[in-house]
């Protein structure tokens, strides 16, 4: 079992950049792929990145592509989301979720409490 904690999240102006961090409790860490994704009120969940096991690979959803950057340090149990160029459609709760597969199962992933990005234009 995996707990999983997120920071970093914020208020910033468009074009601006924040680092979200997502800490991982457990040995087990670098057994898992790890995602992001994001929240609206009303809207479903949305994928924003994911990063395999060893952090060899790497996916993206299309409207954050050249923007975000996902990446993992398995010594430090934490994955991070790097986001430039923020626009005010990336406002949403942000979620850290760790999964057997790159394919986030989101019905089976473990999940963290979300953290807020509030981007002003």
């Amino acid at each position: 079992q995996v707990q999983l904690v997120e920071s970093g999240g914020g208020k910033v102006q468009a074009g601006g950049s924040l680092r979200l961090s997502c800490a991982a409790s457990g040995r087990t860490f670098s057994s898992y792929a790890m995602g992001w994704f994001r929240q609206v009120p009303g809207k479903d969940r949305e994928f924003v990145a994911a990063i395999s096991w060893s952090g060899g690979y790497t996916n993206y959803a299309d409207s954050v592509k050249g923007r975000f950057t996902i990446s993992r340090v398995n010594a430090r149990n934490t994955v991070y989301l790097q986001m430039n160029s923020l626009k005010p459609e990336d406002t949403a709760v942000y979620y850290c979720a760790a999964d057997f597969s790159m394919a986030m199962d989101t019905a089976r992933a473990y999940w963290g409490q979300g953290t807020q990005v509030t981007v002003s234009s």
